[in-house]
């Protein structure tokens, strides 16, 4: 007999009014016939043909000007090889170039899916049996880039959830690049991603321990200017840098909401997305807590999981994951440590169900396999729909199953609270799969979810219907505990 599943009346669909005002590079000869005929107006001209702009555009952007002026900043290269005293140029004349150096791109015009949801940090006014919650989900846009987007809602003692009005502009955050790498983790990580040593040991070699991204960053574009550059070394001192530009921090401002916070694509390394975030609060052992998630960083070739944290939702650090375990798709921290050491699900050979342990969150080796697909409906494969959750019977691990025509469904696991590899308990069945109705969509006959809570005893389930749009259900705690103590092989 299956658990029950009860779906709620709520969706979020893909909303294409949602924009972010991006950076657009047309090649450097087009850029110069575009700067040229700007530079032919005249200061009226100028100002006039940017007010223009400015009335199609400003409500629909938070402070466009600033944009326009740090998009024309990063072609500041290419006018002065035009001959041009850059500083000498109008600030409305810089306006203007930065705004043929933007285009709007819309989000989450092709879908939101892929949902996860943390407990807010904020608690306070709330009746009883309320919870504040943030929801996160996989937005894609325009040539299928994606990016995290967020919404902030209340579930109340029915497990209904209000959702908040979302805010009126999308803002991308400040980008600071980390200053300081250690360099023998940069080695390793550089093997992991089978990076030539031929060339980038004799990059790497004259830098200190400690060494400064600028330092890193002049030397290799030194190396790359040699015309005669052969092209296997110009791909591994790309990659050196493609690494370095994966630590950074984000920086949103505070006048900002939160459905206004866009995680978009920063790196060369996530240039085609950022994909599956699993967000969870995660309690250390001095009681102190931040929301933290892994995500697939993916550039159109290969991919490379990450690691985001922040403590208030305005400053995110973001960082490469490292180590043996740090392979492939679908990893998920669990919430606390257990016995002194992080811990994470994963599944590096794309069918299996691992798990691992470390003393530092970002790096991961030795990976044990936990869970092999064993029914049906996962025979191609098995893997996590989110971080695990602390129940007193064991941790309840939501899996994904992939069976015959690539359906994917939802089932459920339980595992000993000391030592996670050791399986109380499995559903036969699904949990949850694909209705009728919810089979249509990017990715036909899918149901997937990046993370769940647990409120009013209650198991609240977000998922994505199809890769396309994304609900959720509500499951009673008890009973489905009760059918995976039952389940046990």
């Amino acid at each position: 007999m299956r658990v029950p599943v009860i779906r709620k009346k709520i969706t979020f669909i893909p909303d294409s009014k949602r924009v972010v005002a991006r950076y657009f590079m047309n090649g450097d000869q087009r850029t110069q016939k575009m700067v040229s005929h700007i530079m032919l107006l005249n200061e009226k001209q100028v100002v006039d043909t940017l007010e223009h702009t400015l009335r199609e555009f400003a409500r629909r952007h938070r402070n466009i000007s600033s944009i326009f002026f740090r998009h024309c900043e990063k072609i500041k290269g290419i006018i002065e090889g035009m001959q041009i005293n850059y500083d000498k140029l109008s600030l409305e004349r810089k306006m203007l170039i930065g705004s043929y150096c933007t285009m709007e791109y819309a989000i989450e015009s092709a879908a939101i899916f892929n949902p996860s949801i943390v407990e807010d940090f904020d608690q306070s006014g709330l009746e009883k049996g309320e919870k504040r919650i943030i929801l996160s989900f996989r937005a894609t846009g325009e040539g299928h880039i994606s990016s995290i987007v967020f919404r902030r809602g209340i579930l109340d003692m029915n497990n209904d959830l209000q959702v908040m009005k979302i805010g009126n502009n999308i803002d991308k955050a400040e980008i600071v690049h980390k200053t300081l790498y250690n360099k023998e983790r940069f080695l390793i990580k550089l093997a992991e991603m089978h990076t030539s040593d031929k060339y980038s040991t004799r990059i790497m070699q004259d830098l200190p321990q400690e060494f400064e991204y600028a330092i890193l960053k002049s030397i290799v574009n030194k190396a790359l200017c040699d015309p005669m550059i052969r092209q296997e070394r110009r791909t591994a001192l790309e990659e050196v840098i493609w690494l370095a530009d994966s630590f950074y921090d984000l920086q949103f401002k505070h006048d900002s909401d939160i459905t206004e916070r866009v995680i978009f694509p920063i790196s060369d390394s996530e240039s085609r997305g950022i994909e599956d975030a699993r967000f969870v609060r995660f309690v250390d052992d001095d009681k102190s807590d931040r929301v933290m998630a892994t995500y697939t960083a993916y550039n159109g070739h290969a991919i490379l999981p990450k690691l985001i944290s922040t403590e208030d939702f305005y400053t995110f650090r973001v960082m490469p994951l490292y180590g043996t375990g740090a392979q492939n798709k679908n990893l998920a921290l669990f919430p606390r440590k257990i016995k002194g050491k992080y811990a994470m699900l994963s599944r590096i050979d794309g069918v299996n169900n691992y798990l691992m342990y470390s003393d530092r969150p970002n790096q991961w080796n030795n990976p044990v396999i936990i869970q092999e697909p064993r029914y049906p409906w996962e025979y191609t494969q098995i893997g996590n729909c989110g971080s695990p959750l602390w129940t007193d019977e064991g941790w309840l691990v939501i899996t994904h199953g992939v069976g015959a025509m690539r359906r994917y469904c939802i089932g459920a696991s339980l595992f000993d609270l000391d030592d996670p590899s050791k399986e109380i308990g499995r559903l036969s069945e699904p949990l949850l799969s694909p209705l009728e109705d919810e089979r249509e969509g990017y990715v036909p006959n899918v149901v997937y979810s990046c993370g769940s809570i647990i409120h009013n005893s209650s198991l609240i389930l977000p998922y994505a219907v199809s890769d396309y749009s994304s609900t959720y259900g509500v499951v009673d705690l008890v009973e489905l505990i009760e059918a995976l103590k039952k389940s046990k092989s």
